[in-house]
């Protein structure tokens, strides 16, 4: 049987998203610069630096396995997504399940980094010809914030905002919405700390709440301002439960507001449960 064009669609987008469909290929040795000591900092960039008025590039190849891949277990170097297949085939079928059975709200991610997981969320409203939903784009676009612990002492010694790979512009972001042809008047962007901006979101009601926060702090901010708008039947899907901090979040929130419904696995670090 021949599957129906839009599956056939978001099946593509999904490969694409997570570069899946081509081997990853050698990356800029200067793209995890940042991290080396001082002096090796200080070498790459300089020989990097000798090596452009050559036309030519410093590159380091991986050794990654197909699961890795598949299981968002790498920092890619071209995809514009890091969540993995799995997440996304989890993120489809959340949204394809709150389309049939029509719960009401829009969609949104916190935390997007090159946006994959907000394009493709656009992409299967896009697919099925969705009109009355957004999509909303949270994220400071400029990287992690300092951990707080006097506010949230279990990201003390959080070094997440260090890591320069994780910052991408909100102009990038939306670059890449516009190379697949998604990026309209359903894709709302929350620039900024999600402190500042979640609050006041012009949020009235969501089918699909996505945390991709990494520390206790975003984590918790996201589930204070957002899970209340979460409707009834929606789903809440934790990118990162694997990490302490996040994972301390979740299950407070989850424990203060009494919620017991079943978390389920996606993979090493996804979870989701569905709002009862």
């Amino acid at each position: 049987m021949t599957p129906k064009p839009e599956a056939l669609y978001l099946d593509l987008m999904k490969k694409t998203l997570s570069f899946t469909l081509w081997p990853e290929p050698p990356i800029p040795l200067e793209t995890f610069n940042y991290s080396r000591p001082p002096l090796k900092r200080y070498l790459v960039s300089l020989v990097s630096w000798i090596l452009r008025h050559m036309n030519l590039e410093l590159v380091h190849r991986r050794s990654i396995t197909e699961d890795q891949r598949v299981e968002g277990r790498i920092w890619p170097g071209y995809a514009d997504t890091m969540i993995g297949l799995k997440r996304l085939d989890n993120l489809q079928y959340c949204i394809e399940k709150v389309i049939e059975e029509g719960v009401e709200g829009d969609l949104i991610e916190t935390g997007v980094w090159r946006g994959g997981a907000c394009i493709f969320m656009r992409a299967v409203l896009a697919a099925y010809g969705i009109e009355d939903r957004k999509v909303f784009v949270a994220d400071s676009f400029e990287g992690l914030p300092p951990p707080d612990p006097d506010k949230w002492p279990a990201d003390r010694g959080d070094t997440h905002y260090r890591e320069r790979f994780l910052a991408v512009s909100q102009t990038d972001v939306m670059n890449n919405f516009k190379k697949y042809g998604l990026l309209d008047e359903k894709v709302i962007f929350l620039k900024g700390y999600f402190a500042d901006t979640l609050p006041a979101a012009p949020i009235e009601k969501l089918a699909i709440l996505r945390l991709d926060g990494d520390m206790y702090g975003s984590t918790m901010e996201v589930l204070d301002n957002l899970y209340p708008k979460l409707s009834r039947g929606g789903f809440c899907i934790i990118d990162d439960y694997s990490l302490k901090g996040c994972k301390a979040a979740v299950d407070d929130y989850r424990s203060k507001h009494n919620i017991d419904t079943e978390m389920i696995r996606i993979d090493w670090t996804g979870v989701y449960w569905r709002k009862e």
